[in-house]
C-alpha cells in the first residue's frame, strides 16, 4: 500500500470515528435531556451505571462471537483507571450541583490545559506556538458562546478541582493504557466496563439520594420514560467506545478540542429544537471563533513540528493483537 493510500484510510477512519462520537454524544445528550428534564429521572449517577451494564454486555457478546481476542491489562492499572474515572462521574455531577453554570463551564474549559499539562509532563509532548494559539481561541469561542454568570464557593471549587483533574487522568490513561499494552477499544473496554458498572450501581444510589434527595427504587416508571431510559443505554454503547476510539487514536488533548465542536451543536440543536431564547450575537460570535479554532488547530497540530513527542516511547509489554473490529491507531512519534 502507497503511503498517500495509507494516509487517506486513516483520514478517512479518523473522520468516521469523530462522526460516530459526535452522532452518539450529541444523541445521548438530547435524550438524556429528555428524559430527566422531561420525565424527572435526574439521578445521572446510576443512569451512568446503566450505560456501562448495557456496554459490559456488548463487550461480552462481541468476545462471544470471537471479535475481542484475550488481552491483558494489570490489575492495579485497572483499578487505578476506574478510580479516575468514577472520581470524574461524580465530580462532575456534584460541581454542576455547587456551582453555577458560568463556572462549571469555566471548570471544563480548563481541562484542555489541564491535559495538555499532562502530556507535556508525562509523554514530554511539545507543542508549536500556532498550536497553543489554536486551543487559546477555541476556548475563548466556547467562552463566549457558554460562560454566563460566575460565581464560585470553596466546596463548589474543590468539586469542579476534582472533577477536571479526574476526568483529564482518566482521559490521559485511555490513550496510554491502550498504546502501552497495545488494547483495541473493544478490548479496554471490555477490561473496564463491568468494574465501573458494578462499582457505578453499588455507589450510584446513594450519591444520587444525596445530590437530589430522591431514591431511585421510588422512582415511577412508565413506558415512555422506560423507553427513553432503553435508548439512552443503547446509545451510551456508541459513546462509551467512540470516546475509547477517538482517544485512542489521537489523544486526549485533541479529544477535548475537537469535542468541543459537539457543544456547539448542542448549542444549535437546541435553537433550532427548543426555541431562539438565549440566541444572540454574542453566543453566535462566540460559535464562528470556536470553530476557526477548531480548523486552525487541525491544521496547525497536523503540521511538522506542530505536536510531536522529544525521544520518546511507552515501553511494550505485549505483541499487539489484532481484532477484526476496528483497531487502535499506529504509535507513531508524532501525534
Amino acid at each position: 500500500m502507497t503511503p498517500s493510500s495509507k494516509a487517506d484510510k486513516k483520514a478517512a477512519v479518523d473522520i468516521a470515528a469523530w462522526t460516530f462520537n459526535i452522532v452518539t454524544s450529541v444523541g445521548i445528550i438530547i435524550v438524556n435531556k429528555a428524559l430527566m428534564a422531561t420525565y424527572g429521572f435526574t439521578f445521572a449517577t446510576t443512569l451512568t451505571g446503566l450505560h456501562f451494564v448495557t456496554t459490559t454486555l456488548m463487550t461480552i457478546v462481541l468476545r462471544w462471537l470471537g471479535y475481542i481476542q484475550p488481552s491483558h491489562l494489570p490489575i492495579a492499572d485497572l483499578l487505578k483507571f476506574v478510580l479516575f474515572a468514577n472520581f470524574s462521574i461524580v465530580g462532575m455531577n456534584v460541581s454542576l450541583m455547587w456551582n453555577s453554570v458560568g463556572f462549571y463551564q469555566i471548570a471544563k474549559l480548563s481541562m484542555i490545559p489541564v491535559s495538555c499539562l499532562l502530556e507535556v509532563a508525562f509523554d514530554k509532548i511539545r507543542y508549536s506556538r500556532d498550536t497553543k494559539l489554536s486551543i487559546l481561541i477555541v476556548l475563548l469561542g466556547v467562552a463566549v458562546c457558554t460562560v454566563t454568570d460566575v460565581s464560585v464557593n470553596t466546596k463548589g471549587f474543590v468539586a469542579a478541582f476534582v472533577a477536571v483533574w479526574s476526568t483529564a487522568l482518566q482521559q490521559y490513561y485511555v490513550h496510554y493504557l491502550q498504546r502501552k499494552y497495545q488494547l483495541s477499544s473493544f478490548n479496554l473496554l471490555g477490561h473496564t466496563a463491568p468494574i465501573q458498572a458494578g462499582s457505578l450501581l453499588l455507589v450510584g444510589p446513594f450519591v444520587d439520594y444525596w445530590l437530589t434527595n430522591k431514591r431511585v427504587d421510588a422512582f415511577k416508571y412508565n413506558t415512555v420514560s422506560l423507553i427513553f431510559l432503553i435508548l439512552s443505554c443503547t446509545i451510551a454503547i456508541g459513546t462509551n467506545l467512540s470516546q475509547f476510539i477517538c482517544i485512542g487514536r489521537f489523544t486526549a488533548v485533541t479529544f477535548q478540542v475537537l469535542g468541543h465542536m459537539k457543544t456547539i451543536l448542542v448549542l444549535m440543536l437546541g435553537f433550532i429544537f427548543f426555541g431562539r431564547e438565549g440566541l444572540n450575537l454574542h453566543v453566535v460570535i462566540g460559535m464562528i471563533i470556536a470553530i476557526m479554532g477548531m480548523i486552525w488547530y487541525g491544521n496547525a497540530s497536523s503540521k511538522p513540528g506542530g505536536k510531536e513527542r522529544r525521544s520518546y516511547s511507552l515501553p511494550k509489554t505485549s505483541q499487539p493483537k489484532k481484532d477484526s473490529l476496528l483497531e487502535t491507531s499506529e504509535t507513531d512519534e508524532k501525534v
